[in-house]
């Protein structure tokens, strides 16, 4: 129990639990299956006895099938000499170790299931016994305190999280963002006093790059202030995206994010965001010949826009052919949207993806 304990770190603290109940049952193989929010089906499966080849071999973890269903659907111990002989029995995937002797134990936090225990082949060949089953009850007992205790340290960090999050937004607003507003007009005041044509054009210059530095610093307070995102992160994504088609582009794009992406782009149209991000990159690599690139993806007024732009060549005569562009168009069309690609000013291409958020 002091063991169990002694780490408030949810993962570490699952793996712990099965470690000890494994040790304490003199088992070969044993696993924490965790329940989904319906409790109908396992969202994780924490083991150990299976090593990281064995667990690749099988493939997808377990979701609460066959014995362990039984589990879920009627939380009490439960003790087999032979888990092939129950009725609800399934079999093994393959590559799957064989396994004989069974006990599962549920884990109750504040009356409510939050996972089971799975215990598997005892040592020597023996069956489980009361003895093993009355420890695996005393453990589960001890694991859902230990296991809220986690949960509620997680919230608490989460909250500091959030905290700070919100500090920092408003000290870049408050702060860094009016600094840099009242450079821009400094600037643009000297621009007014300046002769010098070069002198004019490299002031006017940095106007447009703070012009662009606030801009990216107010979408990272769009960030800072919206929740965390359930799913994966939309400007993560793009950006791993970006940087996994630099090698057939020869160079990395610029990437650039404006409003509260993340907020506003759900796991579902980030499926179809990246594949147009990955279509359109494609093409430049393989048609216009670029040297440049420049990706913003922005959220604004409950639409979504990736612009994507190169330095290349420009479209083909005829506008938005090729099968590749036809998706996107599609894919935009399916959203709600519309994509138009055209002539960018000085040579190359702009591509424009806009669909309402989702």
């Amino acid at each position: 129990m002091l063991v169990i304990g002694a780490d408030l770190d949810l993962p570490a603290t699952l793996r712990r639990i099965v470690e000890a109940a494994a040790q304490l049952t003199e088992a070969t193989y044993g696993a924490l299956g965790v329940l989904d929010e319906p409790r109908t089906s396992l969202s994780e499966f924490v083991t150990v006895g299976i090593d990281d080849s064995v667990r690749d071999a099988i493939g997808e973890a377990p979701k609460g099938h066959g014995i362990l269903g039984t589990l879920i659907n009627d939380p009490r111990p439960l003790r087999l000499p032979d888990l092939h002989e129950h009725p609800d029995s399934h079999g093994f995937p393959p590559n799957h170790p064989p396994m004989s002797s069974f006990l599962g134990v549920p884990i109750l936090i504040r009356g409510q299931a939050f996972g089971n225990l799975y215990l598997c082949d005892k040592a020597g060949g023996e069956v489980f016994t009361d003895i093993d089953q009355e420890l695996m009850v005393a453990l589960a007992a001890a694991a859902g305190v230990a296991i809220d205790n986690a949960r509620l340290h997680a919230q608490v960090a989460d909250i500091a999280l959030f905290e700070d999050r919100e500090r920092i937004a408003r000290d870049l607003h408050d702060t860094v963002i009016q600094r840099l507003f009242a450079i821009g007009l400094s600037l643009q005041g000297a621009v007014r006093l300046a002769d010098d044509p070069a002198l004019v054009a490299r002031l006017g210059s940095a106007v447009d790059e703070l012009d662009t530095t606030v801009r990216e610093i107010r979408s990272a307070i769009f960030e800072l202030h919206a929740p965390r995102p359930v799913g994966r992160s939309a400007r993560h994504a793009a950006m791993a995206l970006s940087a996994e088609l630099a090698r057939t582009l020869g160079f990395e794009p610029e990437v650039h994010f404006e409003g509260p992406v993340d907020a506003a782009v759900s796991d579902e149209l980030a499926e179809h965001l990246l594949a147009v991000q990955r279509e359109a990159l494609a093409n430049v690599a393989r048609h216009a010949s670029a040297t440049e690139v420049d990706l913003t993806i922005s959220s604004n007024e409950g639409t979504v826009c990736l612009v994507i732009e190169d330095d290349g060549v420009g479209p083909r005569e005829g506008g938005m052919g090729g099968r590749g562009l036809e998706n996107m168009r599609s894919r935009a069309r399916q959203l709600g949207g519309e994509c138009t690609l055209e002539s960018r000013a000085g040579g190359g291409s702009i591509l424009r993806w806009t669909v309402p958020a989702h």
